[in-house]
């Protein structure tokens, strides 16, 4: 699947994960908010829908798109398109956030929401680029492979609140 990224170069360029992504050719860059809409679907924490794997022939189709910004200020940089999926509840392994649920960062986000559609190994080669890769894929084994066998969004919904207790 292809992978989009509108990177809006808020992070430090060292510890970012999109522009590695983007470095290694692994995503393509957006430069424009308006690619966020344009087939596919794209990641955004704001979306009322969760990814699930009846987003795969629009994914296939269009690819996956996120976008790379401090999530704090994200309700006034992202814009909404109907196309716009929420990751489930996931822990990040990521240096910076370990250990805390729906800190994930760009890679991990893309990476996520491929295992969920089934795409596992090319899941694994995005996450191959950072040492404490392997290890999302351990803490999050269990969600993942949950997610990845519903049905639908309000399915995902569901496991994701056994997840959060």
């Amino acid at each position: 699947m292809e992978l989009f990224i509108r990177d809006h170069r808020e992070c430090d360029p060292k510890k970012c994960t999109a522009r590695k992504l983007l470095d290694e050719g692994i995503a393509e860059k957006l430069l424009k908010d308006i690619g966020l809409g344009k087939g596919g679907i794209y990641l955004t924490p704001l979306a009322e829908k969760a990814i699930s794997p009846e987003d795969k022939n629009l994914a296939e189709d269009g690819g996956i798109r996120a976008i790379d910004c401090t999530w704090t200020e994200a309700d006034e940089k992202i814009p909404e398109y109907e196309n716009g999926r929420a990751l489930p509840y996931l822990v990040a392994v990521n240096p910076i956030n370990y250990g805390k649920p729906f800190q994930l960062t760009t890679a991990e986000a893309l990476a996520a929401a491929l295992f969920i559609l089934g795409e596992e190994d090319q899941a694994k080669e995005v996450m191959s680029k950072f040492s404490w890769g392997e290890h999302f894929f351990e803490m999050n084994e269990n969600p993942l492979k949950d997610y990845r066998e519903a049905e639908d969004s309000s399915e995902v919904v569901e496991i994701q609140k056994e997840y959060m207790g």
